[in-house]
């Protein structure tokens, strides 16, 4: 019988470690707190990462005397009237670059994660990160037109239902605003990368509470999305 119990409460414990790596799902909130909880996140995000000598985006800790939190960098963050805010990471950019239009064809280096903002013990930050995509990490090589930037026009035509006909449906609209902001490169797919900046998009400017295409196998209700990129070359469409 004490085996049996034993053996109850290692299986107990097996399945709460196994639940820890589940996306957090919190109650939803109304539109305004959920946007006023999005804001503060961002801004906590600003305030607990930096960028490491590649561009990527790093934990910070109190004790670090050599790198500079995202909230402290130069040029310092910029915040949208969209609630989006972009960082140019000084040294990183393009000369001259290359204008990016907002129909053109990018080829996008990234790493990028979506996040839920909650508040918990008077604090909000962003938890239950997920990936959009990582091509630094993954294919090595930049993706090609992605439809969350632009999505093509015989997508649209050929979609069956009525909310796919829609380009909110795909598009990300906060990262297509800030990103007309930045040049983009003009390198081979085989360059190495050095990412150019950091665009921090909050769900009121993604897909907020509406219809998505299911780009990762998640909900992306109410998620914020981080986009930590480079713009290896741009081509109009």
């Amino acid at each position: 019988m004490k085996k049996a119990f034993l053996f109850l409460a290692l299986a107990s414990i097996a399945l709460s470690s196994c639940r820890t790596d589940q996306p957090v799902v919190e109650p939803e909130v109304s539109i305004e707190t959920q946007n006023s909880y999005d804001d503060q996140a961002a801004l906590n995000f600003l305030q607990t990462h930096y960028l490491d000598t590649k561009g990527n985006i790093k934990n910070y800790v109190a004790t670090d005397t050599i790198n500079k939190k995202l909230a402290d960098l130069i040029p310092a963050p910029v915040t949208l009237p969209s609630g989006v805010i972009y960082i140019k990471r000084q040294g990183a950019q393009p000369d001259p670059g290359k204008t990016i239009g907002a129909t053109d064809i990018i080829r996008l280096m990234s790493i990028t994660n979506s996040y839920i903002a909650i508040n918990a013990d008077g604090k909000t930050s962003f938890v239950s990160g997920y990936p959009l995509r990582n091509t630094v990490n993954g294919t090595g090589v930049p993706e090609v037109d992605p439809t969350y930037f632009h999505v093509k026009d015989e997508t649209l035509t050929n979609a069956t239902t009525p909310e796919a006909k829609q380009r909110s449906y795909y598009e990300i609209e906060g990262f297509g605003e800030a990103l007309q902001l930045f040049k983009s490169f003009d390198i081979p797919d085989e360059s190495n990368y050095n990412l150019q900046g950091v665009i921090i998009v909050p769900s009121r400017a993604a897909f907020a509470r509406d219809p998505y295409f299911n780009y990762s196998n998640i909900s992306y209700r109410n998620r914020s999305f981080v986009f930590n990129f480079q713009v290896y070359k741009t081509t109009a469409r």
